[in-house]
């Protein structure tokens, strides 16, 4: 299913799956909102973006209605989320699968958001969208790439090649093409087990992380090989790992840990910094069709995504 894009004077819904809106981030949030509206569009907060009844985030259930709630107002065209964290998962099994499917909308998040995206996508077949979040992303100093790549894919629906965030690297050669899936390494695990894990069959699987250091990589790629994922993928775009990238003197990067647990596999792969914790950041339609050329360095995406 494809959303409808947005368009100047739409509402973008406002909710907190994971981390809440805290009072020291308020003002970095309301920062963020204020980007969304120059850009044209107006805002409408979720009840609980801001609930600790559970002391560290709301309550699974209160999560859960903001997101069923603003899927079902249709005076609301898309959903961004307002940061990420650590406990997105929870809120799965009160989702309103069937409300989603009946009203197909934009739906963005980065990060521990990644949970949601892969299992909207998975259980209902709606596009959803790797992109910034309102407190990390538009809250702080967004740039043109940051600008562009949203206005490029939620309101002019462009498919075609993804404008590249400085260098590319071509990792292991080769040609993939498949459905683009993933996210943030340890938060997709999260769902490995669940009725919520996508299908990752002739998948481009994308993956970022933020506080990662080799040793965890290659933990999680294990689980990953354990679990049959690279047996199935076309092709692996690893995006900007910040603590590694950040110390690349001190630290083996994550596109060299993959290289080696995978050494019996062909599939290519790309590193890019196209997306990410703490850099620009394009928008990534999960559960399109893409095409990513190694060798060209290139990434394309191949069939329409939105409406």
């Amino acid at each position: 299913m494809h959303p409808v894009r947005l368009k100047p004077g739409d509402t973008i819904g406002i909710v907190s799956p994971s981390t809440p809106v805290t009072q020291n981030l308020e003002q970095q949030f309301q920062s963020g909102m204020q980007y969304l509206k120059s850009l044209g569009f107006n805002i409408k907060e979720g009840k609980s973006i801001r609930s600790t009844s559970w002391g560290y985030c709301a309550s699974p259930q209160e999560k859960a209605d903001d997101i069923n709630t603003m899927f079902a107002d249709q005076s609301v065209q898309a959903i961004v989320c307002s940061q990420g964290g650590e406990t997105t998962n929870a809120c799965l099994p009160y989702i309103d699968w069937k409300n989603i499917r009946n009203n197909p909308k934009i739906f963005v998040g980065i990060s521990d958001i990644s949970v949601l995206l892969n299992a909207i996508y998975y259980k209902t077949g709606l596009i959803t969208f790797h992109g910034n979040d309102i407190i990390w992303g538009w809250g702080r100093t967004p740039t043109k790439y940051d600008r562009d790549g949203f206005i490029s894919r939620l309101v002019d629906g462009h498919t075609g090649s993804i404008q590249s965030n400085g260098a590319r690297q071509t990792i292991r050669s080769g040609c993939g093409e498949g459905k683009l899936l993933g996210g943030n390494l340890r938060c997709l695990l999260k769902l490995a087990g669940t009725e919520f894990f996508p299908d990752l069959s002739d998948a481009i699987y994308f993956v970022e992380a933020m506080n990662i250091i080799p040793e965890e990589c290659d933990c999680l790629f294990q689980q990953l090989r354990q679990l049959g994922v690279f047996d199935k993928i076309r092709g692996v775009i690893v995006g900007y790992i910040y603590k590694l990238q950040r110390h690349e003197s001190r630290y083996e990067q994550m596109e060299q840990v993959l290289v080696r647990v995978t050494a019996d596999y062909g599939f290519p792969i790309l590193k890019v910094n196209d997306f990410g914790h703490n850099c620009p950041n394009t928008v990534i339609p999960i559960g399109s069709t893409v095409r990513m050329d190694a060798d060209k360095q290139i990434i394309e995406i191949v069939e329409g995504f939105i409406e």
